[in-house]
């Protein structure tokens, strides 16, 4: 037999990855060997698709929607992205400027791959979402990380970001509500962001919002459509998977202005073609059909992020600030004197507890673990327990 050595591209060595599903693969693992797992590390709702949402998706396959659709999305549902975010935020937005995609990744990449290339250099938050990372080192441009500042809600400080703002930066992602923190932006930094970047005409602005109906802190949600004078240069991230409880049917859609979408379309064209027909069909009834699914999910997340919050604040050593959206805890681990990786193996090896160790979404995690609130009530108080009696018969 010939022993090949296949070359591949140098690009693929800076491909990340998100260490939430590899958590899961070795949770699951210890459960099929019969070990009592609480799994508070992956990021999805566990709440059921709403049954009318599935209805739809049936129908359009009994009604014979079988075929491709447009590459940007059916026309309806990007008419219908638009009317719900009119609703939601009183702005008006050409559906033109939507594509539907498959799931909210293909955003960030479409993003990356736009306008970053060597030379470039990438705006990103950390600790943030590991795939913003990877996509622009992918891109091969330089990605530059500003802090997500614990003493500020895990916000960002605008002036920070500006400041890292030069002839060579093509892009800034942001990310409100917050994975892996939970943080809201106040409008004051929002604001101040946009005002400086009037010194920057040739930057656009990623705005992930895919958490925006997940807000039930003292911070209010501010989308960035709001803002008028970025509106030619602004991408914006959203879709279904958190709010409608939806991850395995991959529909998300970005907002991209007129001067990038034709090159984000042709993306998709040479990428996926287009979104399946029949989950597109769901989308719509996901946006046109009743919305107390959505209250219902935001005040479970809010209780749970409640309990949890409160629970991990009376565990010594740890301090955790109560979220004020998405839902996740991040709280500091530093005082206990462990790396976050370690303590992340520690708890799911001896305890059955899954989490995922800050250093997963970047360096400025060091010192936290990120906690889903997406489990029942009596999961959350028993995971907290576990490990409440573990870190006292450990670390103290």
């Amino acid at each position: 037999m010939n022993n090949y050595n296949i070359k591949f591209s140098e690009r693929f060595n800076k491909l990340g990855t998100e260490t939430a599903f590899t958590v899961l693969a070795k949770a699951n693992k210890l459960a099929e060997a019969g070990k009592s797992i609480i799994n508070l590390g992956i990021g999805q709702p566990d709440f059921s698709t709403p049954e009318h949402i599935v209805e739809a998706a049936i129908k359009a396959l009994k009604d014979g929607h079988h075929g491709y659709t447009q590459t940007s999305g059916i026309p309806k549902l990007r008419e219908a992205v638009c009317k719900d975010l009119h609703r939601r935020h009183s702005v008006e937005v050409n559906p033109d400027k939507v594509l539907i995609v498959p799931g909210g990744k293909v955003i960030i990449f479409f993003s990356a791959m736009l306008l970053g290339e060597k030379g470039k250099e990438i705006l990103y938050p950390n600790p943030g979402f590991p795939i913003y990372e990877s996509a622009i080192n992918f891109s091969q441009a330089k990605p530059v990380p500003y802090q997500l500042k614990e003493d500020m809600g895990f916000s960002f400080s605008a002036e920070d970001i500006l400041s890292n703002v030069n002839e060579k930066t093509s892009l800034i992602i942001i990310n409100s509500p917050a994975n892996p923190t939970g943080g809201v932006v106040p409008e004051k930094e929002l604001t101040k962001l946009v005002e400086g970047l009037e010194r920057f005409p040739n930057v656009v602005l990623m705005s992930d919002e895919i958490y925006d109906q997940f807000c039930f802190g003292s911070t209010n949600f501010k989308s960035m459509l709001k803002y008028p004078s970025i509106s030619n240069r602004l991408i914006l991230l959203n879709g279904w998977s958190k709010t409608y409880a939806m991850t395995g049917w991959r529909l998300g859609y970005g907002i991209f202005p007129s001067s990038l979408f034709y090159l984000a379309e042709k993306l998709a064209v040479n990428i996926h073609s287009c979104v399946n027909s029949s989950a597109q069909f769901a989308a719509l009834e996901a946006l046109e059909g009743p919305q107390d699914c959505v209250e219902m999910m935001n005040e479970n997340f809010k209780a749970r992020a409640e309990i949890m919050s409160d629970r991990l604040n009376n565990i010594q050593s740890i301090n955790c600030q109560k979220p004020q959206g998405a839902f996740y805890c991040f709280p500091n681990i530093e005082k206990l004197g462990v790396q976050a990786l370690d303590l992340q193996n520690l708890l799911l090896e001896n305890v059955g507890v899954a989490t995922v160790a800050g250093t997963s979404f970047g360096f400025y995690g060091e010192g936290f673990l990120r906690f889903s609130c997406a489990n029942s009530d009596s999961a959350i108080i028993e995971a907290m327990d576990r490990v409440s009696e573990f870190i006292k018969n450990k670390f103290n």
